[in-house]
């Protein structure tokens, strides 16, 4: 198996885990990362596992849902009325956990789906690493 390693960085969107006893229970942002480990058994005709020229179709999925977004749990008791009364103010994006393992998991889904149809399930996405800002990340590989 060949790999290859693409990564987005400084992605601004916030987040609020609602359960957290602290000061992550409120609204608040960073500069994300999202680090995409592509795997294949057999390359392109270049030779590539993918082109890395051929992957717009990524960052604009980052760009339409992620890009200054705010994400919710979708168990969030305040997502009704957040959704309801401020809409306009913000982008939501509401996924089953948005921390930093939730967002690898759910976007391991969306995005492995995505690589594996542009190349005819010849390459697939072996792991999905989040940063939060340059401290903290988390890494969802399926098993």
């Amino acid at each position: 198996m060949l790999t290859c390693i693409k990564s987005y960085r400084d992605i601004p969107f916030a987040h609020r885990q609602h359960l957290h006893e602290g000061h992550c229970s409120l609204i608040h942002g960073h500069n994300w990362g999202i680090t995409l480990t592509f795997a294949c058994r057999e390359t392109d005709a270049n030779g590539f596992v993918v082109d890395f020229g051929k992957l717009k179709y990524l960052k604009a999925w980052i760009d339409e849902h992620l890009d200054h977004a705010c994400l919710f749990n979708a168990e969030d008791p305040e997502i009704e009325q957040l959704l309801t009364n401020t809409r306009h103010l913000f982008k939501a994006y509401i996924l089953p956990n948005c921390s930093c393992e939730g967002i690898a998991q759910h976007l391991h889904v969306i995005f492995d789906q995505m690589v594996r149809v542009e190349t005819n399930n010849r390459a697939w996405i072996t792991q999905i690493e989040i940063a939060e800002d340059s401290k903290n990340s988390a890494a969802y590989r399926p098993e």
